[in-house]
């Protein structure tokens, strides 16, 4: 897969996360926060099965020597999930994705300067500091009423 072909499938995922919240928070006026939240994990996880069991090419077993830390994605997956859900009907889908990139963009930098978890380092730099810098006062200038 070329890396244009990355770019543009990782600007749909961004797609996907703007309009998530607002999908599992129309639901919670239904079932409720946690309850929507728990659906929404409910319906990936079983997406994720049928397309596991056609092109998964790996080992669920695998889990057997994982680390602790390694597990806490789906944990986290539902705090951010959640936190979205309570979220976007008080302040909306604009304020709460520009902070959530906002939080995106600063950990993410500090990840790759780190080279966090194994991956690959990329330095922190006086560019790299603007972009977050420029993109963190469009997150204020959005949210700013």
């Amino acid at each position: 897969m070329s890396n244009l072909t990355m770019l543009l499938l990782m600007v749909c995922g961004g797609m996907a996360i703007a309009v998530q919240p607002s999908i599992n928070a129309r639901l919670a006026q239904k079932t409720g926060a946690f309850e929507s939240s728990l659906i929404s994990f409910a319906v990936g996880t079983l997406a994720l099965l049928i397309v596991t069991m056609a092109a998964g090419k790996g080992s669920l077993r695998g889990i057997a020597g994982a680390s602790w830390w390694e597990l806490t994605g789906g944990f986290l997956g539902a705090f951010f999930v959640t936190l979205t859900i309570i979220s976007v009907p008080r302040i909306g889908t604009t304020a709460v994705m520009a902070m959530v990139i906002t939080g995106q963009l600063i950990t993410g930098a500090m990840l790759d300067h780190f080279g966090a978890f194994g991956l690959r380092q990329v330095p922190f730099s006086p560019l790299r500091a603007l972009g977050i810098l420029l993109l963190a006062s469009g997150a204020w200038l959005i949210i700013k009423r």
